[in-house]
Protein backbone atom coordinates (compact mmCIF):
# COMPACT_ATOMS: atom_id res chain seq x y z
CA UNK A 1 0.00 0.00 0.00
CA UNK A 2 3.11 2.43 1.33
CA UNK A 3 4.95 1.59 -1.97
CA UNK A 4 4.88 1.83 -5.53
CA UNK A 5 4.24 -1.50 -8.31
CA UNK A 6 4.79 -2.43 -11.53
CA UNK A 7 0.61 -1.76 -12.19
CA UNK A 8 -0.25 1.56 -9.11
CA UNK A 9 1.13 4.08 -7.31
CA UNK A 10 1.76 3.86 -3.96
CA UNK A 11 0.50 5.82 -0.87
CA UNK A 12 3.57 7.62 -0.26
CA UNK A 13 3.37 8.52 -3.89
CA UNK A 14 0.02 9.93 -4.30
CA UNK A 15 0.31 11.56 -1.43
CA UNK A 16 3.74 13.37 -2.44
CA UNK A 17 1.91 14.15 -5.85
CA UNK A 18 -1.27 15.97 -4.16
CA UNK A 19 0.75 17.40 -1.58
CA UNK A 20 2.83 18.83 -4.36
CA UNK A 21 -0.18 19.59 -6.60
CA UNK A 22 -2.03 21.61 -4.03
CA UNK A 23 1.24 23.50 -3.18
CA UNK A 24 2.52 24.58 -6.05
CA UNK A 25 -1.32 25.94 -7.28
CA UNK A 26 -1.33 27.71 -4.42
CA UNK A 27 1.93 29.62 -4.10
CA UNK A 28 1.01 30.40 -7.56
CA UNK A 29 -2.30 32.22 -7.46
CA UNK A 30 -0.48 33.91 -3.80
CA UNK A 31 2.65 34.50 -5.84
CA UNK A 32 0.35 36.25 -8.34
CA UNK A 33 -1.51 37.87 -6.03
CA UNK A 34 1.43 39.69 -4.27
CA UNK A 35 2.05 41.10 -7.18
CA UNK A 36 -0.42 43.53 -6.96
CA UNK A 37 -0.21 44.64 -3.18
CA UNK A 38 1.00 47.65 -1.84
CA UNK A 39 2.92 48.68 0.56
CA UNK A 40 0.59 49.56 3.11
CA UNK A 41 -1.61 46.09 2.65
CA UNK A 42 -1.71 44.37 5.73
CA UNK A 43 -0.30 41.30 3.70
CA UNK A 44 2.76 42.94 2.26
CA UNK A 45 4.81 41.49 4.89
CA UNK A 46 3.09 38.60 5.60
CA UNK A 47 2.20 37.03 1.94
CA UNK A 48 5.77 36.51 1.31
CA UNK A 49 6.26 35.09 4.75
CA UNK A 50 3.31 32.24 3.60
CA UNK A 51 4.91 32.26 -0.07
CA UNK A 52 8.93 31.79 1.17
CA UNK A 53 7.74 29.01 4.10
CA UNK A 54 5.95 26.82 1.37
CA UNK A 55 8.54 26.71 -1.33
CA UNK A 56 10.86 25.68 1.17
CA UNK A 57 8.53 23.16 2.30
CA UNK A 58 7.62 22.31 -1.38
CA UNK A 59 11.53 21.80 -2.59
CA UNK A 60 12.03 19.55 0.64
CA UNK A 61 9.13 17.66 -0.49
CA UNK A 62 10.02 17.50 -4.19
CA UNK A 63 13.88 16.00 -3.28
CA UNK A 64 11.67 13.51 -1.23
CA UNK A 65 9.67 12.91 -3.91
CA UNK A 66 12.10 12.67 -6.62
CA UNK A 67 14.62 10.31 -3.98
CA UNK A 68 11.55 8.04 -3.84
CA UNK A 69 11.07 7.71 -7.50
CA UNK A 70 14.72 6.58 -7.92
CA UNK A 71 13.54 3.77 -5.24
CA UNK A 72 10.73 2.33 -6.06
CA UNK A 73 8.97 0.86 -9.81
CA UNK A 74 7.44 3.44 -11.89
CA UNK A 75 4.12 1.70 -13.15
CA UNK A 76 4.17 1.54 -16.61
CA UNK A 77 2.13 3.91 -18.62
CA UNK A 78 -0.94 3.62 -20.77
CA UNK A 79 -1.19 4.56 -24.62
CA UNK A 80 0.41 4.06 -27.38
CA UNK A 81 4.63 4.27 -27.76
CA UNK A 82 4.45 8.09 -28.77
CA UNK A 83 2.28 8.91 -25.71
CA UNK A 84 4.65 7.20 -23.02
CA UNK A 85 7.37 8.97 -24.69
CA UNK A 86 5.45 12.34 -24.26
CA UNK A 87 4.50 11.24 -20.88
CA UNK A 88 8.07 10.68 -19.95
CA UNK A 89 8.87 14.34 -21.67
CA UNK A 90 5.86 15.79 -19.94
CA UNK A 91 6.98 14.19 -16.25
CA UNK A 92 10.59 15.01 -16.51
CA UNK A 93 9.70 18.80 -17.72
CA UNK A 94 7.87 19.39 -14.67
CA UNK A 95 10.56 18.35 -12.43
CA UNK A 96 13.08 20.26 -14.14
CA UNK A 97 10.41 23.39 -14.14
CA UNK A 98 9.68 22.58 -10.41
CA UNK A 99 13.20 22.58 -9.45
CA UNK A 100 13.99 25.91 -11.68
CA UNK A 101 10.99 27.53 -10.28
CA UNK A 102 11.91 26.36 -6.42
CA UNK A 103 15.53 27.08 -6.54
CA UNK A 104 15.38 30.54 -8.60
CA UNK A 105 12.86 31.56 -5.88
CA UNK A 106 14.90 30.32 -3.01
CA UNK A 107 17.64 32.48 -4.64
CA UNK A 108 15.36 35.49 -4.70
CA UNK A 109 14.61 35.57 -1.06
CA UNK A 110 18.87 34.85 -0.09
CA UNK A 111 19.77 37.31 -2.70
CA UNK A 112 20.70 39.63 0.97
CA UNK A 113 22.81 36.68 2.31
CA UNK A 114 20.35 36.44 4.83
CA UNK A 115 18.30 32.60 5.27
CA UNK A 116 14.43 32.16 5.12
CA UNK A 117 12.83 31.51 8.32
CA UNK A 118 10.29 28.72 7.73
CA UNK A 119 7.09 29.36 9.80
CA UNK A 120 9.57 30.06 12.63
CA UNK A 121 10.43 26.27 12.97
CA UNK A 122 14.00 26.40 11.35
CA UNK A 123 16.25 28.10 8.87
CA UNK A 124 16.81 27.59 5.45
CA UNK A 125 20.48 28.92 5.06
CA UNK A 126 21.24 31.45 2.34
CA UNK A 127 23.81 29.33 0.98
CA UNK A 128 24.33 31.32 -3.00
CA UNK A 129 24.30 35.17 -2.88
CA UNK A 130 25.56 38.38 -3.49
CA UNK A 131 26.26 37.53 -7.53
CA UNK A 132 25.31 39.78 -9.50
CA UNK A 133 21.37 41.69 -9.75
CA UNK A 134 20.83 37.83 -8.46
CA UNK A 135 17.06 39.13 -7.29
CA UNK A 136 16.46 40.41 -10.57
CA UNK A 137 17.65 37.87 -12.83
CA UNK A 138 16.19 35.20 -10.15
CA UNK A 139 12.99 37.27 -10.08
CA UNK A 140 12.43 36.62 -13.85
CA UNK A 141 13.60 33.41 -14.23
CA UNK A 142 11.17 32.50 -11.14
CA UNK A 143 8.15 34.38 -13.04
CA UNK A 144 8.23 32.81 -16.23
CA UNK A 145 9.32 29.34 -15.01
CA UNK A 146 6.29 29.70 -12.96
CA UNK A 147 3.94 30.58 -15.76
CA UNK A 148 5.32 27.31 -17.74
CA UNK A 149 5.22 25.35 -15.20
CA UNK A 150 1.41 26.04 -15.08
CA UNK A 151 0.84 25.85 -18.38
CA UNK A 152 3.22 22.32 -18.36
CA UNK A 153 0.80 21.09 -15.22
CA UNK A 154 -2.55 22.16 -17.24
CA UNK A 155 -1.50 19.86 -19.85
CA UNK A 156 -0.74 17.31 -17.65
CA UNK A 157 -4.18 17.46 -16.44
CA UNK A 158 -5.96 17.32 -19.55
CA UNK A 159 -3.55 14.39 -20.39
CA UNK A 160 -5.27 12.44 -17.18
CA UNK A 161 -8.79 13.31 -18.32
CA UNK A 162 -8.37 12.68 -21.70
CA UNK A 163 -6.88 9.26 -20.48
CA UNK A 164 -9.75 9.15 -17.73
CA UNK A 165 -12.71 9.76 -20.21
CA UNK A 166 -12.31 9.45 -23.88
CA UNK A 167 -9.11 6.39 -23.24
CA UNK A 168 -11.19 4.78 -20.44
CA UNK A 169 -7.84 3.86 -18.60
CA UNK A 170 -7.29 3.86 -15.16
CA UNK A 171 -4.55 6.49 -15.40
CA UNK A 172 -6.30 9.38 -13.04
CA UNK A 173 -7.57 6.30 -10.97
CA UNK A 174 -4.78 4.76 -10.35
CA UNK A 175 -3.26 8.43 -9.07
CA UNK A 176 -6.02 8.81 -6.92
CA UNK A 177 -5.96 5.25 -5.14
CA UNK A 178 -2.95 3.08 -4.06
CA UNK A 179 -2.87 -0.32 -5.02
CA UNK A 180 -2.18 -3.06 -2.48
CA UNK A 181 -0.22 -6.13 -3.12
CA UNK A 182 1.97 -6.83 -6.85
CA UNK A 183 -0.48 -6.36 -9.72
CA UNK A 184 -0.13 -6.41 -13.38
CA UNK A 185 1.00 -3.76 -15.45
CA UNK A 186 -1.37 -2.75 -17.86
CA UNK A 187 -1.57 -4.50 -21.22
CA UNK A 188 0.37 -2.73 -23.51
Amino acid sequence: MWRNTAGGWGLVAILLHWLSAVAIIGLFALGWWMTGLSYFDSWYNLGPWWHRSIGVLLLLATLLRVAWRFVQPIPQAHGHRVERLAAHIGHTLLYVLLMVVLISGYMISTANGRGISVFGWFEAPAILHGLPNQASVAGNVHWYSALALMILAAGHALAAFKHHFIDRHDTLVRMLRPRVGHTKPPAK
